[in-house]
């Protein structure tokens, strides 16, 4: 067995076209967000939204390698990638992060970093119930839903992040910063 670590990088999309997540993808990397060691979950072959197919699609492509692994999951990709990380930590494995756009009503609970990014303020107020981390991200001007993973480069809004005293400390800033200041610390 490999008992080498690597940073694995996993794209769960939605149900929209293939082409939005490459937008999303070459959007990044024009801002210099690099996501070396990268996979994207099949959703022209699997349900978008089942954990069990992206646990499996994950098994596959690992073949047992110790992988660090960060879920970037849009709309129902987002109920898919919550339920496999938690498959990937009852194996042992490392969740480093879930960055979670758009997961408007997916319960998001679990015992790594997770992000919430929302299209819009309603959003993200009505899905802070149903967990959130420590620092989120909405668009403000509102945007719409699927332009929020095409073209991260065109949203601003506010990152919120939680203090120690349960206080929320709002900074205006893009998307694409909020990337950034995620990716780099995961």
């Amino acid at each position: 067995m490999n008992t080498e670590r690597s940073h694995l990088y996993l794209i769960c999309p939605g149900f929209h076209d293939q082409a939005l997540t490459h937008s999303f993808i070459t959007n990044l990397s024009h801002h210099s967000i690099h996501l070396d060691n990268l996979l994207i979950f099949p959703t022209d072959q699997y349900p978008p939204y089942s954990g069990v197919h992206v646990s499996h699609y994950l098994q596959k492509k690992c073949q047992n390698q110790l992988q660090e692994l960060t879920l970037i999951a849009f709309s129902a990709g987002v109920v898919a990638a919550v339920t496999a990380a938690w498959q990937w930590q009852l194996q042992g494995r490392n969740i480093k992060g879930l960055i979670a756009f758009d997961g408007w009503g997916v319960p998001l609970w679990g015992n790594f970093p997770i992000y919430r990014i929302s299209h819009d303020q309603f959003t993200h107020d009505s899905s802070m119930i149903l967990g959130t981390g420590s620092m989120n991200f909405y668009a403000d001007p509102a945007v719409e839903h699927l332009d929020l993973w095409r073209s991260p480069h065109l949203v601003r809004g506010w990152m919120t992040q939680t203090t120690s005293f349960n206080g929320i400390v709002l900074s205006q800033m893009s998307l694409i910063d909020f990337l950034m200041t995620i990716i780099s610390t995961i």
